[in-house]
Order: C-alpha cells, then sequence, then structure tokens
C-alpha cells in the first residue's frame, strides 16, 4: 500500500510539473529516466553489467528520426521502428555476449558499441558528425499536434509510465524472480533446470527495447539525433545514474537519471550566479567542469552510499521495521 501510495503521488506531481517548470527539460528527464530503468532490469535485477547501452538508446534514435525526417512516416511507426531496431541489434549482442561472465561480457558489450558507434558515424543516412537536424513530432494517430509542448509531455509521460510499469510487471513476475535468482546464484539457478542462458538474452532484448523507446522519445522531443548518444560514455553515464540512485531498486533509477541530467543542466547557471555574489570568477567555469563535479559525486556516493540513496533509505526503514518488529 505504501509503495502503490507513493507511486500515485508521483504521478500527480508528474502531471501538475509542466504547470511549474519547462516541458522540454522534464520530457528530457523522463527518456533518461526510462532509460536508467530499463538499464536497471538488467544489472540491479539480472546481475549483467553491460556498456554498451548507447548502442540502444543512440541506434533507436537514429532510426526513429530517419523514419519521421526522411520516410515520412507517423510519429507512432517512427517510434515502433526504432524499439524495433533496438531490440534487434541487442538480440544480436545478446548472442554474441551472454555466454560469456563478468568483465568479458562488459567488454563484449563495449566493443560492438563502439561498432555501432562507428557504423553511425559513417552511415549515410546519420549525416555523420552533423547529426540528425529538424526531426519533426507530427502528429499523434493523426489528430492531436505534438508540436505543442505541453501535448509532447503528456504522450512522453503516458509511454514512461507504460514502460515502467511494465519493468513492475517484469520484476514482480516470475520471470523476475528467476532472474534475482541467476543474480544471486547462477550455478544454483542452472541446477534447478533453468535455461539460464535464454533467460538473461530475453532480459537483456527487453532492457535493449526499452532503452530503445527511450532514445527515441528523446529524438523526437528535442528535435535532433547526435553522436553523443551513440558513444560509450553514454553508457557510462547511465551506469551512473543507476548507482547514484540505487542499483536494484525501482525508483532509485530515476531518482539518479534527475539528479544527473539536472546537474549537467543547472551547473552553468549555479556556477554564474555564485560568480556574481561572490566575485569568483573560477565558479563561472562549472558548467565546463561537469564531468568534474559528477565524478565527484560519483566517488562520494560509492564511499557514502554503497545502496544508492534510495537503497539506503529503504535499507533505514528496513532496520527500523525490524526493530519495531522485535520490540
Amino acid at each position: 500500500m505504501n509503495r502503490k501510495l507513493g507511486y500515485l503521488i508521483a504521478l500527480a506531481l508528474a502531471v501538475a510539473a509542466p504547470f511549474v517548470g519547462y516541458p522540454v527539460f522534464l520530457m528530457k528527464l523522463l527518456c533518461f529516466g526510462l532509460f536508467a530503468c530499463a538499464f536497471n532490469l538488467l544489472i540491479g535485477y539480472t546481475g549483467l553489467l553491460s556498456f554498451g547501452h548507447a548502442a540502444f538508446f543512440g541506434g533507436a534514435g537514429y532510426v526513429a528520426g530517419y523514419a519521421l525526417t526522411t520516410l515520412g512516416l507517423p510519429f507512432e511507426a517512427g517510434i515502433v521502428l526504432g524499439v524495433l531496431a533496438a531490440a534487434a541489434v541487442g538480440l544480436v549482442m545478446g548472442l554474441l555476449a551472454i555466454r560469456r561472465q563478468g568483465i568479458y561480457f562488459s567488454m563484449i558489450t563495449l566493443a560492438l558499441a563502439q561498432m555501432v558507434y562507428f557504423g553511425a558515424l559513417r552511415a549515410p543516412f546519420t549525416h555523420g558528425e552533423d547529426g540528425l537536424q529538424g526531426v519533426p513530432r507530427g502528429k499523434l494517430l493523426g489528430v492531436l499536434d505534438l508540436g505543442h509542448d505541453l501535448t509532447m509531455y503528456y504522450v512522453v509521460l503516458a509511454l514512461f509510465v507504460a514502460g515502467f510499469a511494465l519493468i513492475v510487471r517484469i520484476v514482480h513476475s516470475p520471470f523476475g524472480q528467476v532472474l534475482k535468482a541467476i543474480k544471486e546464484n547462477e550455478p544454483r539457478a542452472i541446477s534447478l533446470g533453468y535455461e539460464v542462458d535464454r533467460v538473461k538474452l530475453l532480459a537483456f532484448v527487453l532492457s535493449a527495447a526499452l532503452a530503445g523507446l527511450a532514445g527515441a522519445l528523446k529524438t523526437v522531443v528535442l528535435g535532433f539525433e547526435t553522436l553523443t548518444d551513440v558513444h560509450w560514455t553514454m553508457s557510462g553515464l547511465v551506469i551512473l545514474m543507476t548507482l547514484v540512485g540505487g542499483m536494484g531498486t525501482l525508483a532509485g533509477p530515476i531518482l539518479g537519471a534527475f539528479l544527473v541530467v539536472a546537474l549537467e543542466n543547472k551547473l552553468g547557471d549555479l556556477g554564474n550566479f555564485l560568480a556574481e555574489k561572490t566575485h569568483v570568477e573560477w565558479f563561472a567555469s562549472l558548467g565546463e567542469s561537469v564531468g568534474i563535479v559528477t565524478g565527484l559525486i560519483f566517488v562520494a556516493c560509492v564511499l557514502l552510499f554503497r545502496r544508492g540513496i534510495v537503497g539506503e533509505i529503504a535499507a533505514v526503514f528496513d532496520a527500523a521495521r525490524r526493530k519495531g518488529t522485535a520490540s
């Protein structure tokens, strides 16, 4: 009941948010929140650390952008094609990497993702370093004009809620219990008769598809797609989001994504404000040093919040509940 109440409060805040904040920025937060949740499904519940999720996120963005810009397809078709492309890439990468474990699995996903990056750099339809520009939003079902930020926000919110609900359903399903069993003790799961490689492959493809949904939505929201989204640094960024928020928790990756994206967007404004108030010019360069600041936050979270922000909060509440039950 407490979890459901928390979801309802969060949904109510999300519905009211565009009347307070900038809708495009809020849509960007939702896209990255869904991206982090998709990655968390793999690392938090299956125990697979992938360094290749940028390939799904950016690849789906390129496919959706090309479908909308060059092929002139409607919004729904562009998003679906982006998700299918991400799932297909995930299937190929999974078939090649899933039989490896630990650092070997991570390095294979990184290598394959870099192949996708160089493919995006050289492919004619991606326009190389210039990227895809002027991606139209179109109309939803041919009726709702998505050019209006408020309308687009609620469409993105609905898809975010649908994606998050799917992740919650997966985690709490028998399939999700098998994923947790594989993460905790893979040899034991094998001894119980589970086809571990097939289960991990399915989890990998699901995670890739959801990451693709996030990437396709981001491209449509912002109206462009660049090589940044398929670069390995994007894979590192989603790892940072998940670890800061709380790996293996449902709400943690969303909070981590919100914090990291907000920090990247608002650090420059904060630096200018501090420089103006303190007359220290160094603060004005904070916006250019966002990597250093996020790195320091990552180090602090690793040292002080080993479970992530949400994980530590949940641990405190669990300890208090056990103490109350014992007394």
